[in-house]
Protein backbone atom coordinates (compact mmCIF):
# COMPACT_ATOMS: atom_id res chain seq x y z
CA UNK A 1 0.00 0.00 0.00
CA UNK A 2 1.77 3.72 -0.90
CA UNK A 3 1.32 6.21 1.96
CA UNK A 4 -0.76 9.18 1.67
CA UNK A 5 1.99 10.95 3.41
CA UNK A 6 5.72 11.84 3.19
CA UNK A 7 7.51 13.57 6.07
CA UNK A 8 10.23 16.21 5.16
CA UNK A 9 13.03 14.10 7.70
CA UNK A 10 16.04 17.03 6.14
CA UNK A 11 13.84 20.30 7.01
CA UNK A 12 15.52 20.54 10.57
CA UNK A 13 18.97 20.68 8.91
CA UNK A 14 17.97 23.02 6.02
CA UNK A 15 16.22 25.94 7.65
CA UNK A 16 16.75 24.46 11.62
CA UNK A 17 13.17 23.99 12.17
CA UNK A 18 12.18 20.53 12.18
CA UNK A 19 8.48 19.78 10.39
CA UNK A 20 5.34 19.57 12.78
CA UNK A 21 2.30 17.45 11.84
CA UNK A 22 -0.45 19.30 11.23
CA UNK A 23 -3.43 17.08 12.60
CA UNK A 24 -6.62 19.52 11.19
CA UNK A 25 -8.45 17.58 8.27
CA UNK A 26 -6.65 14.43 8.84
CA UNK A 27 -8.18 10.83 9.99
CA UNK A 28 -6.84 9.31 13.03
CA UNK A 29 -5.64 6.34 10.96
CA UNK A 30 -3.80 8.92 8.87
CA UNK A 31 -2.33 10.37 12.09
CA UNK A 32 -1.55 7.07 13.51
CA UNK A 33 0.69 6.05 9.82
CA UNK A 34 2.37 9.94 10.13
CA UNK A 35 3.47 9.63 13.72
CA UNK A 36 4.76 5.61 12.51
CA UNK A 37 7.23 7.81 10.00
CA UNK A 38 8.08 10.28 12.67
CA UNK A 39 11.31 11.25 14.35
CA UNK A 40 11.10 10.34 18.51
CA UNK A 41 10.24 13.92 19.18
CA UNK A 42 8.00 15.50 17.13
CA UNK A 43 5.20 18.64 17.67
CA UNK A 44 1.76 18.08 16.56
CA UNK A 45 -0.61 20.95 15.95
CA UNK A 46 -4.16 21.52 15.74
CA UNK A 47 -4.68 18.51 17.20
CA UNK A 48 -8.66 18.32 18.24
CA UNK A 49 -9.87 16.58 21.96
CA UNK A 50 -11.62 13.57 19.51
CA UNK A 51 -8.65 12.76 17.19
CA UNK A 52 -6.10 12.86 20.16
CA UNK A 53 -8.54 10.03 21.88
CA UNK A 54 -8.19 8.08 18.99
CA UNK A 55 -4.70 7.60 18.22
CA UNK A 56 -3.11 4.59 19.35
CA UNK A 57 0.37 6.55 20.51
CA UNK A 58 -2.33 8.77 23.17
CA UNK A 59 -0.17 7.61 26.39
CA UNK A 60 2.99 8.92 24.99
CA UNK A 61 1.37 12.52 23.61
CA UNK A 62 1.76 15.33 25.99
CA UNK A 63 -1.71 16.79 24.81
CA UNK A 64 -2.07 20.60 25.52
CA UNK A 65 -6.52 20.83 25.27
CA UNK A 66 -5.95 24.97 25.35
CA UNK A 67 -3.20 24.88 22.27
CA UNK A 68 -4.92 21.58 20.64
CA UNK A 69 -1.44 20.69 20.82
CA UNK A 70 0.60 17.53 21.53
CA UNK A 71 4.10 16.84 21.98
CA UNK A 72 5.73 13.34 21.62
CA UNK A 73 9.45 13.33 23.60
CA UNK A 74 9.38 16.05 25.94
CA UNK A 75 11.21 19.42 25.84
CA UNK A 76 14.58 20.65 25.92
CA UNK A 77 15.71 22.76 29.38
CA UNK A 78 15.21 26.17 28.12
CA UNK A 79 17.84 28.62 28.71
CA UNK A 80 16.92 31.94 31.44
CA UNK A 81 15.57 34.17 31.05
CA UNK A 82 12.43 34.00 28.89
CA UNK A 83 13.97 35.87 25.64
CA UNK A 84 9.93 35.46 23.99
CA UNK A 85 6.97 37.50 25.46
CA UNK A 86 3.65 36.54 24.26
CA UNK A 87 1.19 39.34 25.13
CA UNK A 88 -2.71 38.82 24.63
CA UNK A 89 -5.64 41.24 24.17
CA UNK A 90 -8.00 39.44 25.87
CA UNK A 91 -8.69 36.02 27.54
CA UNK A 92 -10.36 34.68 24.29
CA UNK A 93 -6.66 35.09 22.65
CA UNK A 94 -5.21 32.23 24.62
CA UNK A 95 -5.85 29.49 22.20
CA UNK A 96 -3.54 30.97 19.55
CA UNK A 97 -1.22 32.27 22.29
CA UNK A 98 -0.90 28.51 23.98
CA UNK A 99 -0.40 27.43 20.43
CA UNK A 100 2.74 29.83 20.03
CA UNK A 101 4.45 28.84 23.93
CA UNK A 102 4.17 25.04 23.44
CA UNK A 103 5.78 25.23 19.90
CA UNK A 104 9.04 27.41 21.60
CA UNK A 105 8.65 25.33 24.38
CA UNK A 106 9.35 21.95 22.02
CA UNK A 107 11.88 24.05 20.34
CA UNK A 108 14.12 25.00 23.85
CA UNK A 109 12.71 28.58 24.16
CA UNK A 110 11.20 29.90 27.34
CA UNK A 111 8.83 32.78 27.15
CA UNK A 112 6.74 34.66 29.45
CA UNK A 113 2.81 35.28 28.78
CA UNK A 114 1.07 38.69 29.81
CA UNK A 115 -2.39 38.39 29.45
CA UNK A 116 -5.69 40.75 28.70
CA UNK A 117 -3.80 43.67 28.00
CA UNK A 118 -5.93 44.82 25.03
CA UNK A 119 -5.98 48.76 24.43
CA UNK A 120 -9.36 49.36 25.82
CA UNK A 121 -7.70 49.51 29.09
CA UNK A 122 -4.93 50.93 28.02
CA UNK A 123 -3.22 51.60 31.70
CA UNK A 124 -2.62 47.63 32.06
CA UNK A 125 -0.21 47.59 28.71
CA UNK A 126 1.61 50.81 30.00
CA UNK A 127 1.46 49.23 33.76
CA UNK A 128 3.79 46.28 31.79
CA UNK A 129 6.29 48.51 29.59
CA UNK A 130 9.03 48.39 31.10
CA UNK A 131 8.92 44.97 31.60
CA UNK A 132 8.00 44.19 27.67
CA UNK A 133 11.17 46.56 26.77
CA UNK A 134 13.56 43.39 28.09
CA UNK A 135 12.26 41.12 25.73
CA UNK A 136 14.11 41.08 22.16
CA UNK A 137 10.95 39.54 20.88
CA UNK A 138 7.26 40.07 21.85
CA UNK A 139 4.45 38.01 20.17
CA UNK A 140 1.53 40.05 20.33
CA UNK A 141 -1.82 38.12 19.62
CA UNK A 142 -5.08 40.26 19.23
CA UNK A 143 -8.28 40.15 17.56
CA UNK A 144 -11.33 42.67 17.10
CA UNK A 145 -9.53 46.08 15.52
CA UNK A 146 -6.28 44.89 16.20
CA UNK A 147 -5.07 48.25 17.78
CA UNK A 148 -2.35 45.99 20.07
CA UNK A 149 0.15 45.55 16.93
CA UNK A 150 0.33 49.35 16.62
CA UNK A 151 0.62 50.28 20.28
CA UNK A 152 2.99 48.05 20.97
CA UNK A 153 5.50 48.95 18.51
CA UNK A 154 5.53 52.45 19.42
CA UNK A 155 6.33 51.04 22.94
CA UNK A 156 9.41 48.41 22.57
CA UNK A 157 12.37 48.12 20.83
CA UNK A 158 12.28 44.16 20.08
CA UNK A 159 10.92 42.69 17.16
CA UNK A 160 7.09 43.02 17.35
CA UNK A 161 5.37 39.49 15.73
CA UNK A 162 1.62 40.32 15.50
CA UNK A 163 -0.83 37.52 15.64
CA UNK A 164 -4.49 38.81 14.19
CA UNK A 165 -6.68 35.82 15.71
CA UNK A 166 -10.48 35.44 14.99
CA UNK A 167 -11.86 36.87 17.74
CA UNK A 168 -14.76 39.66 17.37
CA UNK A 169 -17.66 39.70 15.45
CA UNK A 170 -19.36 41.69 12.68
CA UNK A 171 -17.12 43.71 11.03
CA UNK A 172 -13.95 41.92 12.62
CA UNK A 173 -14.73 39.48 9.61
CA UNK A 174 -12.97 36.34 11.44
CA UNK A 175 -9.67 38.13 11.66
CA UNK A 176 -9.64 40.04 8.48
CA UNK A 177 -9.74 43.21 10.20
CA UNK A 178 -6.98 42.41 12.79
CA UNK A 179 -4.81 41.24 9.96
CA UNK A 180 -4.80 44.51 7.71
CA UNK A 181 -4.19 46.66 10.95
CA UNK A 182 -1.44 44.71 11.43
CA UNK A 183 -0.02 45.13 7.98
CA UNK A 184 -1.41 48.97 7.69
CA UNK A 185 0.37 49.84 10.64
CA UNK A 186 2.54 52.67 11.02
CA UNK A 187 4.30 51.37 13.64
CA UNK A 188 7.67 50.56 11.56
CA UNK A 189 9.08 46.97 11.86
CA UNK A 190 6.19 44.96 12.94
CA UNK A 191 6.08 41.51 10.79
CA UNK A 192 2.58 39.71 10.54
CA UNK A 193 1.49 36.62 10.55
CA UNK A 194 -1.51 34.48 9.34
CA UNK A 195 -4.88 35.02 11.27
CA UNK A 196 -4.51 32.23 14.43
CA UNK A 197 -1.35 31.27 13.26
CA UNK A 198 0.33 31.26 16.59
CA UNK A 199 2.97 28.34 15.45
CA UNK A 200 3.76 30.48 12.64
CA UNK A 201 4.58 33.07 14.84
CA UNK A 202 6.58 31.14 17.30
CA UNK A 203 8.73 29.91 14.24
CA UNK A 204 9.33 33.63 13.50
CA UNK A 205 10.09 34.12 17.15
CA UNK A 206 12.78 31.22 16.45
CA UNK A 207 14.24 32.26 13.37
CA UNK A 208 15.18 35.90 14.58
CA UNK A 209 16.64 35.05 17.75
CA UNK A 210 19.12 32.05 16.10
CA UNK A 211 19.83 34.77 12.90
Amino acid sequence: MTSDSLLDLEREARIGLPEAILCAGKSADQLARILEQAPPRVLLTRLAPEQYQALPEVARLDYDALSRTAIRGGCPTPPAPARVAVVTAGTSDLPVAAEAERTLAFHGEACERLADLGVAGLWRLLAQRERLARFPVVIAVAGMEGALFSVLGGLVGGLVIAVPTGTGYGVAAGGRTALGAALASCAPGIVAVNVDNGYGAACAALRCLRA
